[in-house]
């Protein structure tokens, strides 16, 4: 039996940046994994607050909206959707500034382009940064990969 494989495409963005030097990083355009397997997305990030920071993930397939995986914040667990908590994890890591998104026995369901956003946030206004993501240009959310 011929093994099916999962093409996932990665994009960056950052929402609500407040300087040229908050932004987000996945230095891979493209993984390939095998069903059944489990791949790390990586996502580096540079911002001007050095804690506060939020970070996300969002999948998009298709012409669907992108769709919230989780969300991170520097010392706390965050939280994850419902529907990904049993494949779908990552960890914040403020020291290197990173938050790798880790699939677990991938499905071709997971085939996807996959977003890392990335909030520098004081205040920790979450519902603010979801009215804002879909607030913006939907331009900007199909056209970055």
């Amino acid at each position: 039996m011929t093994p099916l494989f999962i093409s996932v495409l990665l994009a960056a963005m950052c929402l609500e940046c407040r300087a040229q030097k908050d932004n987000v990083l996945q230095a891979k355009g493209e993984e390939t994994a095998a069903a059944g397997g489990s791949v790390t997305l990586g996502c580096l990030y540079n911002s001007s607050f050095p804690s506060g920071n939020y970070l996300f993930w969002y999948k998009q397939d298709g012409n669907n909206s992108p769709k919230f995986i989780l969300s991170r914040v520097s010392g706390d667990d965050g939280n994850t959707a419902d529907e990904f908590k049993e494949r779908f994890s990552s960890t914040l890591d403020s020291n290197i500034r990173s938050v790798p998104l880790k699939i677990q026995k991938l499905q071709l369901s997971d085939s996807a382009v996959y977003y890392c956003a990335l909030q520098p946030t004081v205040t920790g206004n979450t519902k603010t940064l979801y009215k804002n993501l879909w607030s913006k240009d939907s331009g900007i959310l199909h056209n970055i990969h």
